[in-house]
């Protein structure tokens, strides 16, 4: 065996299934750590062609070994950035979680598809040292948050490194109704869509009201008013600069007389939903936490009495549903049946009911 100083040879494969042909567990044992110890002492000056030697002779090494040995080089070689690819993979593919966990969790050598591949196909151990790692891609979340248990989907939304999807923020949210602790690593995101913050607050504030209510039903109006108002504030200041922004245009156009019907339609085909929430309120003559209230309702309802007041057709009436249904990941709506509806609805009645809404909410009309 050579020294920890010198560089793998090209027969040094060779030399290790000789030595290692009819040698007992413990000295392929002995073999595997010696050669763990070349490897890590030299891996940033190996190139291509040494790092594929190693790969052959780790995994002829681990043929037969036991768990604590193959756990052992797993723990050794997942922070090394140029460790071999073959035995990473291997190694993540392990059932055992104390060989996989650490390649899992730590790896950089571990390519996006065998992630996918396990994260699919193994147990909630497995998906959990996934959730950990530094840097989780969509992809890779969409399965976390689909197939993985509470304690998984809470490691996985407290990971600054991951990325969430449009998806996977629908189905979270949802979750997050029936659990509290969910709700707040979500709330806390910084990536967290306004319209999904907003719906995330409206279930909480709700969860709270009936809790201080049911403490002390002779404040129930009081604590209904402290809520609504602390609900107003947590808004507030979750507004966003792409919200402020988007605000900011849609009042630009609005006061040189360029906000219309069809922009407002432009909007929602985009996916925009804070400048088609501004745009409505505006034609609608509302203000925009009014619209915002009615937008982020499960219902269509409240979108088709914003448009009937701001006297839409309902082409971009349905333009508008259909960025909902696209944002929210809910299922498809009846158009047909929602048109009728729309062209049965007076303006007058939708002034009324728009009136209500106002004040549920103590707001006036917008300037």
């Amino acid at each position: 065996m050579r020294s920890k100083s010198d560089k793998p040879s090209e027969n040094l494969l060779d030399e290790l299934q000789t030595a290692l042909s009819h040698g007992t567990v413990a000295r392929r044992v002995e073999a595997l750590r010696r050669v763990t110890d070349l490897f890590i002492n030299n891996a940033v000056d190996y190139s291509d062609e040494h790092i594929r030697v190693f790969d052959d002779v780790f995994q002829c090494l681990i043929e037969q070994i036991e768990t604590s040995a193959r756990a052992l080089l797993a723990n050794r070689l997942a922070p090394i950035a140029a460790a071999p690819p073959r035995i990473i993979r291997t190694l993540a593919l392990d059932e055992v979680i104390e060989v996989s966990g650490p390649v899992l969790s730590k790896s950089e050598r571990l390519d996006e598809a065998t992630l996918i591949e396990i994260a699919r196909t193994r147990g909630q151990a497995h998906l959990k040292a996934i959730s950990l790692r530094r840097v989780l891609s969509e992809a890779l979340t969409d399965v976390l948050v689909a197939r993985g248990n509470e304690d998984v989907v809470q490691s996985t939304v407290s990971n600054p490194g991951a990325q969430l999807s449009e998806g996977s923020f629908t189905d979270l949210v949802t979750r997050a109704e029936r659990d509290d602790d969910l709700a707040t690593c979500i709330g806390l995101r910084p990536d967290l869509p306004r319209h999904h913050y907003l719906k995330l607050i409206a279930k909480a504030s709700l969860s709270v009201r009936r809790k201080l209510e049911t403490a002390h039903p002779e404040l129930a109006d009081e604590v209904s008013s402290v809520v609504q108002e602390a609900t107003h504030r947590v808004r507030a200041a979750a507004m966003t600069r792409q919200t402020e922004m988007a605000r900011a245009l849609v009042r630009s156009l609005h006061e040189d007389g360029r906000l219309n019907e069809f922009q407002v339609t432009s909007f929602a085909e985009q996916g925009k939903f804070d400048e088609t929430n501004a745009g409505l309120a505006a034609l609608a003559g509302v203000a925009v936490e009014t619209a915002e209230n009615m937008m982020i309702e499960s219902r269509n309802e409240g979108v088709m009495v914003l448009a009937k007041v701001a006297g839409m057709q309902w082409s971009s009436v349905r333009a508008i549903i259909a960025m909902r249904e696209k944002l929210s990941g809910g299922s498809k709506t009846d158009m047909l049946t929602l048109r009728d509806a729309y062209e049965a609805l007076r303006s007058s009645t939708a002034q009324q009911v728009l009136r209500f809404h106002r004040m549920q909410q103590g707001t006036t009309p917008a300037a």
